[in-house]
């Protein structure tokens, strides 16, 4: 599932520049970490993925032209974990939280079921199916969060600052799935350590351009380069 980006530029309706003609290729199975400091337009690039930002330029997800006829059906490929779990989590119980996409997408309706709890269990949540996401603690809801997006069977996961707020527990589980999914894996983050430990890409991003892009133990091991870009 090979995602290629072309000439793709962005500016938010207040004026600022969050990305300035970039290109690049994502090779099925590779785990990619977007790195830089706040601003530098790694979200703002992950959020053109499915369509949720649309600027000028060209995106290609498995050679079809992200369109407004071919949104759906990337949508179904692309599925993206936003940082706060709020921004996703929206339905009386986590069961209907993670049947939404699914019923949403046409699954045949004794799929949904089985769908639900296969997703749930894969992030150890089965327990708390018919609970409100918003009696759960942070880490919880981020998972329930993943079995959302895993429950509309995407090929490609994209996370915002998957870590953010996580305990080192949690951190630890998280760097675990990411690590041992076979989903092609994008995230942004300006952690080098969470980076380091999930990743063996790593595309560094300063005001809205890619200044490097290489193995993530090369990069990641540049101090200077990553003072250099606010890291």
């Amino acid at each position: 599932m090979q995602i290629i980006i072309e000439n793709l530029s962005y500016t938010y309706p207040d004026g600022q520049i969050a990305l300035s003609d970039v290109s690049l290729s994502v090779s099925k199975g590779e785990r990619i970490a977007f790195v830089g400091a706040n601003g530098a337009g790694k979200s703002t690039l992950l959020l053109h993925l499915n369509g949720i930002l649309r600027g000028p330029g060209k995106i290609l997800v498995d050679g079809v032209q992200l369109s407004e006829k071919t949104l759906p059906s990337i949508r179904r490929k692309v599925g993206i974990i936003f940082q706060d779990p709020n921004d996703q989590l929206f339905c009386p119980t986590v069961e209907s939280d993670v049947a939404f996409g699914p019923e949403h997408f046409g699954f045949e309706h004794e799929k949904i079921h089985a769908i639900v709890d296969e997703s749930l269990d894969k992030v150890d949540m089965k327990r708390a199916a018919h609970r409100a996401a918003h009696h759960l603690s942070l880490g919880e809801r981020r998972r329930v969060s993943i079995a959302a997006v895993l429950a509309c069977e995407p090929d490609i996961l994209v996370f915002d600052e998957p870590a953010a707020m996580l305990d080192p527990k949690r951190r630890r589980e998280m760097a675990s799935f990411i690590r041992e999914t076979d989903k092609t894996v994008l995230i942004a983050t300006h952690d080098p350590e969470f980076a380091l430990n999930t990743t063996a890409r790593c595309i560094l991003m300063d005001g809205g351009k890619i200044v490097a892009d290489g193995p993530s133990k090369e990069i990641m091991g540049n101090c200077e380069l990553l003072s250099k870009h606010g890291l």
